[in-house]
């Protein structure tokens, strides 16, 4: 059993030089982070349908991108390090719809909510996964990661 208190994330975000995130979990970060932007250690980039508006326009932390899928496959083919992608549901599927993603960590709570927010929706297919690696901690999160099984 696992005990640390972050549950692996400061290991895991050494291994990212770029985080992705939809315009939604964008604001919610910044919302949450007292109103800073809580990744300027990290090229950032934001996809929004509309590149007008409130602070969009105006954060130097960030750039954004209205053609998602054409901005990833680009960027999946450049140097660096990993690339996480921070989001729901909505920006979830448009990159599994997509195939382009190559793992999945979930982070499964001993917790069981009467309302909440799915993870995938609007999937286009099956999508097969491989358990590569498990790990339980003591308060009873379980940690799960996947490969796309070919």
């Amino acid at each position: 059993m696992y005990t640390d208190d972050d549950y692996g994330f400061a290991q895991f975000y050494d291994l990212v030089d770029t985080i992705l995130m939809s315009r939604r979990t964008y604001e919610k970060a910044i919302e949450l982070a007292a109103g800073g932007y809580p990744h300027k250690d990290k090229k950032s980039y934001v996809f929004t349908q509309t590149t007008s508006g409130r602070k969009r326009e105006k954060d130097q932390n960030v750039h954004f991108i209205a053609n998602v899928i054409e901005f990833a496959k680009e960027l999946i083919r450049s140097p660096g390090k990993g690339i996480w992608l921070v989001g729901g549901a909505d920006i979830i599927s448009i990159f599994l719809n997509a195939g382009l993603l190559d793992e999945i960590i979930l982070s499964v709570h001993p917790i069981i909510l009467g309302n909440g927010i799915p993870l995938f929706k609007n999937l286009q297919g099956q999508t097969n996964l491989k358990l590569i690696k498990s790990i339980p901690y003591e308060n009873g999160l379980m940690q799960l990661y996947y490969k796309y099984k070919s």
